[in-house]
């Protein structure tokens, strides 16, 4: 038992409680996985049989890992029926064995991501639907989160709030679409990744005999990272937990940043309302972190309402503040944060040491140029290169072809994207035939009435429309510059639509890329014409420009140093020497897709990660002016900077001047702070809700002196449609409305986010 020794005195008292339910609120770099390891261990040192064990985490590695830990702590053979994993796999083990009770049999199909996207599509086809419109990834998206919410396709079809989701986007026949794909998974002995822990639940709920057997065998639950919880999950590891209720629960409310998962971060604000007798641990020490990095993040969560409180510490050294650049454009925010990372590197501190986080995707495309100019080596941790992304290359295999129509891989790659209803069979027939004339691919249009190309009329008529497509585009080539060009080919094609009506996560994901494609576009002609003074720019010009900076990736070995680029996102979990948090600017950080209260809490939680994975240094920056939209546009300081005590911030010189581009601007000194945050507020019991002062009158109000608004106004928002204003709120931080829309009824939203339009 020495390895409780290694612990801190929370740490050993919450690694010994062993009957009752316990939730153990782990700060960053607290040493969250350690608890659970030891506590495991020890469970099996106090004479609990491994087999009586159930450990469930959310990544097999985290599973593996701590399994390989606990094997270090006690005797091997003592761990052999040890279950632990994640959520879907232990459920699909048990599932395996239970089959029957639910008419699979053990050997079913468990379907990825892929295969139900494929079968979606099926779906809709047979059912003669717009395929633009129900889009699989779309659709999918739908199903799995009726799927969390244990809902099927019975209840879905009279759910209120999926049939006003459906009426605002015109899917109507989701319903039946859902009916369908369940029916075709059990005709196919398959689930899907949702189906495991949705029929796992059924096993539960519907099957006393199935409920007491394995309640009985997992006599001790524990979960990690807890608060990344969905329903279902929660669910599942309530039922399994009774009635002994000897459940252990570890995460962090604090770093709860997947509600767009389905993640329901009241599973664990709640976990006491639940378990009258749960005993709460707080590990407070971080351990990876210095001293002004810790405080620096306290003081930005004590802003968030919705928190169990506690008060992380670190007894590292002071350390540096926060870093805090202000740069007058986002390019020169890019070659800011290269030009520091190379004096860094320059005083022995290795690349590996660096992390550049960002909010979105798209950020990546500034970085990457800037690190690839001046030779820093990177690599892209959880995602793809900007320019090896699909939805880019697609888009970049479309100015190729107009330029060369005799690049074949190009012209197969966007022949039918987006769908034209031009399968594999067509391409099959258009290539053999090609081979057999000793013709270029796109020549074969020309002959597409040929007998021996066997295509019938209606896919001849889908070919030439393409064709004239392509062939408009070429004329026009030669007479707009890059910008204009690449813009019209990309809404003209339908390249741009069809990832707009894409809703999920991963749809805005591309639809973002997409925009920063065209802004990098921009920003080449830009550069060209004011500081080469050349007048007009080609795309010729820029595609030779990209071909040279993805030709440059592949100089590297696999064993070269390199800094890490990755979204806060995929950062969790992760730790470095020195990060740097570029776009901490409204409408960047915290996205502007934020329209209520817990979703503003959510990006605040997401800045905290951010903070948090630094263990020496963290540098934020911002930038005054940003390309969107292919413009030129006026940010504005993330308003999460004013939320972190300035005690622990310097503010530091941009170490790059203006370009030419924007040399005319003047530039004041970043945004001072707030001196009223200068000791932040922790909410106490008392205040869980902020006071609110109703308007009721018709006394308006407006935001940044933008807008004003008054009770009884007509107003558009781009999801919920036309509603009438009825109250109007102010609160110490922020404003909120509430409007009765036409389709959906009364919705509260933030007006920083709310981006209303006026109607008379």
């Amino acid at each position: 038992m020495n390895y409780l020794s290694e612990l801190n005195d929370t740490q050993r008292e919450a690694v010994q409680y062993k009957n009752g339910p316990q939730l153990v609120i782990a700060g960053a770099g607290s040493g969250k996985t350690r608890v659970l390891t030891y506590k495991i261990a020890y469970l099996i040192q106090q004479g609990i049989s491994s087999g009586n064990i159930l450990a469930l985490t959310f990544t097999n590695k985290a599973a593996r890992e701590m399994r390989e830990r606990i094997m270090q702590l006690v005797d091997p053979k003592q761990t052999r029926y040890l279950t632990m994993g994640t959520f879907h796999s232990v459920c699909a083990r048990i599932l395996r064995q239970e089959a029957e009770r639910l008419g699979f049999t053990s050997k079913f199909t468990i379907y990825d991501t892929g295969d139900s996207k494929s079968l979606i599509k099926r779906i809709v086809k047979e059912k003669e639907l717009d395929d633009k419109l129900y889009k699989s990834s779309v659709i999918l998206n739908r199903i799995s989160d009726a799927k969390n919410h244990l809902i099927d396709p019975i209840a879905y079809a009279n759910n209120r709030h999926y049939i006003q989701l459906d009426k605002m986007n015109r899917l109507y026949e989701i319903p039946s679409i859902y009916a369908a794909y369940q029916q075709q998974l059990r005709q196919s002995n398959a689930m899907d990744f949702d189906d495991l822990l949705m029929n796992m639940n059924i096993l539960l709920q519907q099957n006393n005999e199935v409920r007491q057997k394995y309640q009985e065998i997992f006599q001790y639950v524990l979960v990690d990272e807890y608060q990344d919880t969905n329903y279902s999950q929660y669910l599942i590891v309530k039922t399994l937990a009774e009635p002994q209720n000897n459940i252990c629960v570890v995460g962090d409310d604090a770093q709860a940043i997947y509600s767009f998962r389905g993640a329901n971060i009241q599973n664990i604000l709640k976990f006491q309302q639940g378990y009258a007798n749960a005993q709460l641990f707080k590990l407070e020490r971080n351990y990876r972190s210095t001293q002004s990095i810790v405080n620096a993040a306290n003081s930005l969560i004590a802003h968030n309402v919705g928190q169990i409180h506690k008060q992380v510490y670190s007894e590292k050294e002071q350390g540096q503040p926060l870093q805090l650049t202000a740069y007058p454009t986002d390019l020169e925010e890019s070659a800011g944060v290269a030009k520091r990372i190379a004096m860094l590197h320059k005083n022995k501190r290795s690349y590996e040491d660096i992390a550049v986080l960002y909010r979105t995707n798209a950020q990546s495309r500034t970085l990457e140029n800037e690190f690839r100019k001046v030779g820093i080596p990177y690599r892209i941790y959880g995602g793809t290169s900007f320019y090896q992304r699909k939805e880019i290359k697609d888009a970049i295999a479309y100015f190729r072809l107009i330029i060369n129509p005799y690049d074949a891989e190009a012209l197969l790659r966007i022949i039918n994207f987006p769908a034209r209803g031009i399968g594999n069979t067509t391409l099959k027939k258009l290539n053999e035939f090609a081979y057999t004339r000793q013709i270029h691919l796109i020549d074969v249009f020309n002959h597409l009435n040929d007998q021996q190309l066997n295509i019938t009329s209606r896919t001849i008529n889908q070919l030439n429309t393409f064709y004239q497509l392509i062939q408009s585009f070429v004329e026009l080539s030669d007479t707009l510059d890059a910008y204009q060009f690449a813009e019209h080919v990309l809404k003209t094609s339908g390249v741009m639509t069809a990832a707009a009506m894409d809703l999920t996560p991963e749809g805005i994901d591309r639809m973002q890329n997409l925009q920063e494609l065209l802004n990098g576009i921009q920003q080449f002609v830009t550069k060209r014409k004011e500081e080469d003074g050349i007048d007009f720019t080609p795309i010729t010009d820029f595609l030779s420009e990209v071909s040279l900076l993805t030709d440059q990736d592949e100089k590297l070995d696999d064993h070269t140093p390199r800094i890490t680029l990755m979204t806060v996102h995929a950062a969790k979990g992760l730790e470095f020497p020195i990060t740097f948090i570029v776009g901490l600017e409204e409408n960047l950080f915290p996205s502007p897709y934020c329209e209520s209260e817990s979703e503003l809490e959510e990006e605040r939680r997401l800045l905290y990660v951010a903070i948090t994975r630094s263990k020496e240094l963290c540098h934020l920056t911002y930038s005054k002016q940003r390309f969107k939209n292919g413009s030129i546009s006026y940010s504005s300081p993330s308003r999460f900077i004013n939320d972190i005590n300035p005690q622990f911030v310097q503010n530091t010189v941009s170490v790059n001047p203006p370009v030419n581009r924007w040399s005319n601007f003047s530039w004041g000194e970043p945004k001072p702070f707030n001196p009223s945050t200068q000791t932040p507020k922790t909410p106490s019991t008392a205040t869980t809700h902020r006071n609110l002062t109703k308007v009721t009158n018709n006394i308006g109000m407006s935001v940044g002196g933008e807008q004003k608004w008054n009770v009884g106004d007509r107003v558009f928002h781009k999801v919920f449609k036309e509603g009438t204003v009825q109250k109007i709120y102010s609160t110490n931080d922020s404003a909120k409305i509430d409007i009765n829309f036409d389709e959906v009824g009364t919705k509260t939203l933030l007006l920083a986010f709310a981006k209303l339009e006026k109607r008379q």
